[in-house]
């Protein structure tokens, strides 16, 4: 079939799979081009995978450390008539070049919430690794089942009170104002329920039982803050209460697992959860506009490499105070959010594409699902069904 974007809302509901490897391909080719990364992660366990930063992690462990890598990920395969999802694809390639390369590499498909596919995780690790040396947590899903079997899903809203503020339209790239409603109790409740710590802790425990740690082990989980534009979308919202949960849950698992848990708070990007958010995608585009301007701009793969290689992951782990590694250190210089606050004041349908990044926005947008690559004929017929050797599901 020849594949195009189809985009509804915030979402893209196909994928290009000769794009998706593409992008895996120029990835990898940054993490070499870095040079070696030192540390003793050999045997890497990543907790979604697929995508965004567990995507560039299970790169950057594997293609720059030189650890194997077990990934866990939930995504849908081509039947034939539709496409599979992006991370389907991106999975597809990472597996295809580890492979050339003898790296070891294969992926779980299910749902990493469940007990089941802990229990299958811990028996692959046993069976193939041993024990791990670094778990990553980098989970984004919309609803959570829990042991006891209740369901719960997430909402992006503020909490107190309704916020209102100025939003991009991202059918015409007008500017608007959008008002988010304030969630209730259970809603906050739900929503810390699936985005915050608690899954992670249960992973941590159910391996350390399992004894498939390694002695130095560690483990980390991506998080975000963000600039006092969005706070109250954000970190004083639903997304921001469960990020506070898992801030608090790095202390449990280092206490009561034993095993040494950080948070790294990391930049503002696209991605497909921060597409959802109202009000962020106009935050994004400002933002890619200045960071750009000043030469600090990063994606996902130049994050997590950085993260590793000059914030030290693996040793000596560059923290602050409360003992967070600040990838979001770039975003938050003076000079960037003194420009995007002045840039925010400013901004209407007239001049948006003069204050901020719009096509930069939906470059980034139409990249995560495999579209917009050079070098990749999108006129072609293409197969999409793509198969991936190693899957477990």
């Amino acid at each position: 079939m020849i594949i195009k974007p189809r985009v509804k809302d915030y979402l893209c509901l196909t994928a290009h799979p000769e794009g998706c490897k593409k992008n895996v391909a120029d990835q990898i080719a940054y993490v070499k081009a870095q040079g070696e990364i030192s540390g003793e992660a050999k045997k890497v366990l990543v907790i979604g995978c697929s995508t965004g930063y567990g995507l560039a992690s299970r790169i950057v462990t594997a293609f720059g450390c030189h650890a194997d890598t077990l990934g866990i990920m939930f995504e849908r395969p081509s039947n034939g008539k539709k496409t599979a999802s992006p991370g389907w694809y991106n999975t597809a390639a990472f597996e295809q070049f580890a492979n050339e390369e003898e790296i070891y590499a294969k992926t779980i498909n299910g749902d990493a919430f469940s007990k089941e596919i802990k229990d299958l995780t811990i028996e692959t690790i046993k069976k193939d690794f041993g024990k791990v040396d670094l778990v990553i947590y980098s989970l984004a899903a919309p609803r959570r089942t829990t042991p006891d079997g209740e369901t719960y899903r997430s909402v992006l809203k503020t909490t107190g009170e309704e916020f209102t503020n100025k939003n991009l339209n991202l059918k015409d790239n007008s500017i608007g104002m959008k008002s988010i409603p304030a969630a209730t109790e259970e809603e906050v409740k739900a929503t810390v329920k699936v985005m915050g710590g608690e899954d992670w802790k249960l992973w941590m425990q159910a391996l350390k039982d399992a004894d498939v740690l390694s002695e130095d082990a560690s483990t980390v989980a991506y998080s975000y803050i963000g600039s006092e534009l969005t706070y109250p979308i954000y970190y004083e919202g639903t997304i921001g209460a469960a990020k506070k949960h898992l801030h608090q849950t790095a202390d449990e698992i280092t206490k009561e697992v034993g095993v040494k848990a950080l948070i790294s708070v990391n930049k503002g990007l696209v991605t497909q959860a921060s597409a959802a958010i109202p009000i962020v995608p106009l935050y994004m585009s400002v933002l890619y506009k200045v960071m750009k301007e000043n030469n600090v701009h990063e994606g996902c793969i130049e994050q997590i490499e950085r993260l590793f290689k000059e914030k030290k992951l693996l040793a000596d782990t560059v923290t602050d105070e409360h003992g967070w590694i600040r990838m979001d250190d770039l975003e938050l210089r003076d000079d960037i959010q003194n420009e995007v606050k002045k840039r925010w004041e400013e901004i209407d349908t007239d001049n948006v594409k003069e204050l901020a990044d719009v096509d930069g926005y939906w470059e980034d947008f139409y990249r995560m699902f495999g579209f917009n690559e050079e070098g990749i004929d999108y006129e072609a017929e293409t197969d999409p069904v793509v198969e991936i050797s190693s899957i477990k599901e």
